[in-house]
């Protein structure tokens, strides 16, 4: 090539590149590489036949196997729309057109809010949200590492945690408090969440008459009542159903007291495949949409449009112990499927991935939890639960694993993100440049653009070389977590809420967890 050409061509790109410079850092504050909400839907297990032909089989198990449902109230609002009840089998049939009817009215635009704005979830479409779940009654210890029972504390610090942990976008009720008695439980479950979180907060209500005693914990927290009902932000979700398809009756009567509330629901059924649902994978989320239907139905009823999380979570039971197993091929592809059918009938889910039947944070934790995670969110299920820190089939939590899961959902989410064509990204300008010139683009303005933009960055696995590695003390990811968990539970403590408000809340409500363990250096 001629000099003169050589010159210009070398004043081209440095003209090109101050101006691609220039935009570099307006472009990488408007533009990040994941966020929530990302909207995933790749994933498909079910033909669109499998699931017309899965949702008809579902309608013809409510119209001729029916659900058990005893004499209650239940059963007399379904009577009276139009159910078919046997009473001597307590049985109660659902006509196919009473279901359609229901599905014409539910809420297909549900919103569960944060208390600050940027944690709103927007449960739409293929929207996905990665979050915490479960009933753990056990946790890892982060000073022994042994198992210990879990307490009203963990729920506190766990949420610090949650609050900090960018890429678990809500906070639900993850441990049992072992050390509150059950009449308590309630209203000092949803107390340590509030103190702890901003970001959406979600769990059960043992007792129908605690609907109220909540309601009124958050009315306070919110200001007034106005101010609640505008921004609502927490939700239950609520087992309404033994499987095989039998209301459970205590549970319905909470969920009932919920929706005259005005409180989001999550209508959870959760069968395992081969002990309380057929051993058919298909079979189960036959049994699965039906249960589900029919708690949908109810709900219209009572409230027609109240904002609810079709909860179909089924579950996979070992059939050589009988024993739940979390972290299988089976469960992936069943809750795939499930949100697959979850979007036949433009409803949001609240599903389950991010089981493991490990002990501890080790590899079989993470191929399991990878495994799952990645194929519900891949296939935009909205609500994600038990998506970080659960270990031993949901009967363990660990601190450290909620870091290590907000790593691995970093990782997920950009996979969910996907590529976009456009003439930008497919870069003939830039391979021309690179071609030509150096023969590399480590120091083209692209690079520079879009190395925070395109790319996540671990922040608990390790990249460094094994020299940099040993230097640093040969730590393994589960020992970096934990430093990183107990770095956070010594500095975070968010000012949720107010001296004066917190005084008002312990006037009005039995609040087991001393005020002073709540900031720095307040536990022994």
């Amino acid at each position: 090539m001629p000099r003169r050409t050589v010159i210009a061509t070398v004043m081209k790109r440095k003209r090109i590149r101050k101006r691609r410079s220039s935009d570099v850092k307006a472009r990488a504050e408007v533009k990040s590489p994941i966020r929530p909400g990302l909207e995933g839907g790749y994933y498909k297990p079910l033909s669109d036949e499998d699931v017309v032909r899965i949702h008809e089989a579902a309608l013809s198990v409510l119209a001729n196997t029916g659900v058990n449902i005893v004499d209650s109230e239940c059963r007399d609002i379904l009577q009276k729309a139009g159910a078919k009840v046997d009473a001597a089998l307590d049985r109660v049939y659902f006509p196919r057109n009473m279901v359609e009817q229901a599905l014409k009215l539910t809420n297909r635009n549900v919103l569960f809010y944060g208390r600050d704005p940027k944690h709103d979830l927007n449960l739409t479409a293929k929207k996905v949200y990665l979050g915490t779940g479960g009933a753990a009654v056990k946790v890892l210890d982060l000073d022994s590492g042994h198992a210990r029972d879990s307490a009203l504390r963990d729920l506190y610090d766990i949420g610090r945690l949650v609050d900090k942990l960018e890429n678990i976008h809500f906070y639900l009720r993850p441990v049992v408090a072992r050390d509150v008695p059950n009449d308590l439980i309630d209203v000092n479950t949803f107390y340590a969440c509030f103190a702890s979180t901003r970001k959406h907060v979600m769990g059960s209500c043992y007792f129908p008459d605690k609907v109220a005693e909540l309601k009124k914990l958050a009315i306070m927290i919110a200001g007034d009542e106005a101010a609640f009902r505008a921004r609502p932000f927490f939700s239950l979700n609520l087992g309404y159903v033994v499987s095989p398809l039998r209301f459970a009756p205590e549970t319905v009567e909470t969920l009932t007291a919920a929706v005259r509330a005005g409180i989001a629901v999550s209508l959870v059924s959760a069968p395992q495949s081969g002990a309380t649902s057929p051993a058919s994978l298909v079979g189960t989320l036959v049994q699965t949409v039906a249960e589900e239907l029919a708690g949908i139905t109810y709900v219209q009823l009572l409230a027609p449009g109240h904002p609810l999380l079709m909860g179909g979570m089924p579950l996979v039971a070992d059939l050589r112990t009988g024993s739940t197993v979390g972290g299988s091929a089976e469960l992936a592809l069943m809750n795939a499927a499930a949100t697959q059918l979850t979007h036949f009938y433009n409803l949001p889910i609240y599903n389950t991935c991010g089981l493991t039947e490990a002990k501890v944070p080790d590899v079989q934790a993470g191929y399991e939890k990878g495994m799952t995670i990645t194929a519900t969110a891949l296939a935009g299920a909205n609500f994600n639960h038990h998506a970080a820190g659960m270990l031993e089939s949901m009967l363990t939590v660990a601190y450290e694993q909620y870091v290590i899961d907000d790593d691995l959902g970093g990782q997920i989410l950009r996979l969910v993100r996907g590529l976009e064509v456009n003439d930008e990204t497919l870069s003939l300008d830039v391979i021309h440049e690179g071609a030509l010139g150096e023969g590399h683009y480590l120091d083209h303005p692209q690079t520079l653009e879009l190395m925070q933009s395109e790319y996540v960055y671990p922040h608990t696995a390790d990249r460094t070389s094994r020299a940099n590695w040993e230097a640093a003390g040969s730590w393994d990811m589960r020992e970096i977590a934990r430093h990183r968990a107990r770095e956070i539970l010594n500095s975070h403590f968010p000012k949720l809420l107010s001296d004066n408000l917190d005084a008002r809340i312990r006037e009005e409500f039995p609040i087991q967890l001393p005020r002073q363990t709540m900031q720095p250096g307040g536990y022994p």
